[in-house]
């Protein structure tokens, strides 16, 4: 979990946060934090109600039958290939602090097919592979981010003439919402490690727990991060790579060429875990009808879902070489709010239907199910006309795909 959620958003969105909000930016992390806290204990319960792999398409489709649960897996792959096009950039942005030719458009493309390749091939050959190197990355960032912060901080308090004063945004109520929006892009990515929980040893008991430890530290991390880039940076908004940027100023060439690869790392990172997370989602629509059935075969000696993991490469490569990272972050959260809003209101439909169905049941999951929907329905009234029109053909597309399921089976659903 921790892996997804940290990846390009915290080298990319201090700069665009600061825009919007200026000094105020590091509180704003606490209140997108409350708000994905009431999703993330939502998704804590509905999660322990299943061991099957599919994350809130499953979800959304026991709760609410199979139409509803066709176009919440359209978006939710929607949703990860928006994120994951938008970090493959990003790669190719801090990538040129090392290779300045990265950007020329031919030398961008075989660096995104040599990228993505491999992180296919890997997860092609087993699932165990893929958790091991998604787990290196996920330290290794770690690692790496403490190490930026703990340096930032130290020479915050110890040289204060480095000290930048940031600027007073005046910041209305749209600032914040879409400030908050962007962030929910940050956050974004919790759900992606329930896609696999048929893979999993004990998912019922362990998501409750890991959801809580993974939120925590990520928003730590993102405070401090904020914190640190807006007073070391006079003019942070102006930046695409606030990191690097940030780093020049209190620490000498070797740690900003660390921080550089470490963003790289951070960012191949969140990919790797992605390539083992969302082709999940197609396997287990395919399982249950709701896709070809070529996209649930299992590969006869790696017994990984082959398919899905070739057709998310496939078009994981395709987006990123057409893609823009603000834009694609965008929709990403765009199309997460209708999967956030589809698992908090699974909570009470659930509970009803099955009600001793639950591992983990949330104290006063019905009030935090409303609140839930209540935050994410304020997001979607800053959605723009670009991602709304990309959202409604997704949704299109979906339900196109649900006449095809029922048409399939021969009888009314």
């Amino acid at each position: 979990m921790l892996n997804t959620m940290i990846g390009a958003s915290i080298f990319g969105l201090p700069s665009l946060i600061a825009a919007r909000l200026g000094r105020w930016s590091p509180i704003a992390y606490f209140v997108a934090f409350a708000g994905v806290a009431l999703i993330a204990a939502c998704l804590a319960e509905v999660a322990s109600y299943f061991q099957e792999a599919g994350g809130p398409y499953l979800y959304a489709r026991e709760a609410f039958g199979r139409f509803v649960g066709i176009q919440i897996g359209w978006l939710t792959w929607l949703s990860r290939i928006s994120a994951c096009s938008g970090v493959a950039n990003l790669f190719i942005t801090y990538l040129t602090a090392f290779v300045p030719a990265a950007q020329a458009p031919v030398v961008r493309g075989g660096i995104l097919a040599a990228l993505i390749g491999f992180l296919a091939a890997v997860n092609y050959r087993g699932v165990t592979n893929g958790k091991w190197l998604s787990n290196f990355f996920t330290v290794t960032k770690v690692l790496l981010l403490a190490l930026f912060i703990a340096a930032g901080l130290t020479a915050l308090a110890l040289h204060p003439n480095i000290r930048a004063t940031p600027a007073a945004v005046p910041a209305a109520a749209g600032d914040w919402l879409a400030a908050v929006l962007l962030m929910v892009y940050a956050y974004g990515g919790f759900e992606a490690a329930l896609f696999a929980s048929g893979e999993a040893s004990n998912p019922r008991k362990d998501a409750p727990v890991a959801l809580a430890i993974a939120l925590t530290t990520a928003t730590l991390l993102y405070v401090a991060v904020q914190y640190v880039v807006i007073y070391t940076l006079a003019n942070p908004a102006a930046t695409t790579k606030p990191a690097v940027d940030a780093a020049r100023q209190f620490l000498g060439p070797l740690g900003v060429t660390l921080v550089a690869a470490g963003t790289l790392v951070s960012v191949y990172g969140y990919l790797s875990a992605n390539m083992l997370h969302t082709p999940r989602v197609t396997f287990a629509m395919g399982e249950r009808g709701d896709f070809p059935a070529f996209f649930a075969r299992i590969h006869p000696r790696f017994r990984t879902p082959h398919i899905s993991i070739l057709a998310f490469a496939a078009l994981l490569l395709l987006f990123s070489v057409a893609g823009d990272f603000r834009w694609n972050a965008t929709l990403s959260a765009v199309a997460r709010l209708f999967m956030y809003g589809a698992v908090a209101a699974a909570l009470p439909a659930l509970r009803k239907k099955r009600p001793d169905g639950a591992e983990f049941r949330l104290p006063g999951g019905t009030v935090f199910a409303v609140l839930a929907l209540i935050f994410t329905g304020l997001l979607l009234t800053t959605v723009r006309w670009g991602e709304g029109v990309v959202v409604l053909g997704t949704v299109a597309i979906a339900a196109a795909n649900w006449v095809w399921a029922r048409k399939k089976e021969g009888k009314k659903i």
